[in-house]
């Protein structure tokens, strides 16, 4: 069975912040609630162990979901408990090692921002299990076995759009420039060619927006939950969620929720290729995107990653990359980290 990456992003706070005072409960929108338990995870902040607080079995869910805390179905009446234990501490540590965090093994408001923040709806099990073996510049990973395209020096692969599952209030060759110019990002680093075909059903790669259970046991959630998501090589499935308010123009799109098509694109391209998630907060690769975000350009952990799989386009050159990073200032700054000082509990700034 093929596996699967999926991008999900979070209700922003900026436009809640009228319903969080004076009250500590969070209210929350109905067509947000598929982060609504998320929202009440900074009741946590500064938790530590030992600490025993009502809902903190939620935050074990979501460590267990993503792949940090570790369980058998017989232990589960055990573990999901409000308590903050040993194992927990341990998850804890494990993820803000792995998601480039302070590791203090508490809640602290930077990890509780991180848990929050949008990110992939599937398990990081592969980045906590790859972490420790790679070397510390090199934080990419990989799909069990390292699936791939083809064993050939060069190939091509097609992609193609659903001519039933598109959006309607973006122009259809606006969509295409965007996947067009993700494509060639990825083909500039690897001997690697795309080309847009006709024949959606016969095409390697197959794209289009659903929304819900649209059949691949892999079921949307609206509004403001996962984004999209790709399955491993050579499956070739990249699905948007049709939920979202997509943009390609950020200038057009007022919308406060907008995400960048193209950012989306690029990322899911990555997964389409055999990349799974990396450790590196810059990265392409790295598994959260917030609204009206816009991050295009590959990393130096992109590309090394991706050409231990396919090898390098001989036209590339690492020299040009480091310029372009440094020109384009790509250290970007977590745009969720007004959190930590807009949201406030309780009459606390965190």
């Amino acid at each position: 069975m093929f596996q699967f990456f999926s991008y999900t992003t979070f209700s922003l706070y900026l436009t809640l912040l009228p319903h969080l005072f004076p009250a500590k409960t969070t209210l929350i929108a109905s067509d947000l609630s598929p982060n609504a338990t998320w929202n009440n995870f900074v009741n946590f902040i500064d938790a530590g162990n030992g600490a025993n607080f009502s809902g903190m079995s939620e935050v074990k869910k979501y460590f267990h979901k993503f792949g940090y805390l570790q369980i058998s179905e017989s232990d589960v009446g055990d573990i999901f408990t409000d308590l903050f234990d040993d194992s927990f501490e341990s998850a804890v540590v494990n993820y803000q090692r792995c998601l480039g965090l302070t590791v203090t093994g508490k809640l602290d408001a930077g990890t509780v921002t991180q848990i929050m923040s949008p990110r992939c709806g599937v398990s990081d099990a592969m980045i906590t299990n790859l972490t420790d073996l790679l070397h510390v510049a090199k934080n990419y990973a990989y799909f069990y076995g390292e699936p791939r395209w083809g064993r050939s020096a060069h190939m091509t692969l097609t992609y193609a759009f659903s001519g039933d599952h598109m959006i309607d209030y973006i122009n259809s060759s606006d969509v295409r420039d965007a996947f067009h110019r993700s494509f060639s990002r990825w083909s500039a680093v690897i001997p690697v060619n795309f080309t847009e075909a006709d024949d959606y059903s016969s095409s390697d790669i197959k794209i289009g927006f659903y929304s819900g259970d649209h059949g691949d046991t892999v079921p949307f959630d609206g509004v403001l939950g996962v984004l999209a998501h790709a399955f491993s090589p050579e499956n070739g499935r990249l699905h948007l969620d049709e939920a979202e308010t997509w943009a390609v123009d950020f200038r057009s799109s007022k919308s406060k929720v907008a995400i960048d098509l193209e950012s989306v694109a690029t990322h899911e391209i990555g997964h389409i290729l055999g990349l799974a998630h990396s450790s590196v907060k810059g990265a392409i690769m790295y598994p959260s995107l917030s609204p009206r975000t816009k991050k295009v350009d590959l990393k130096i952990d992109d590309v090394e990653g991706v050409q231990a799989l396919y090898g390098s386009n001989p036209n590339f050159q690492y020299s040009s990359m480091i310029e372009s990073n440094i020109s384009s200032g790509w250290i970007i700054i977590n745009p969720l980290n007004w959190l930590t000082y807009l949201v406030i509990v309780s009459g606390v700034l965190l």
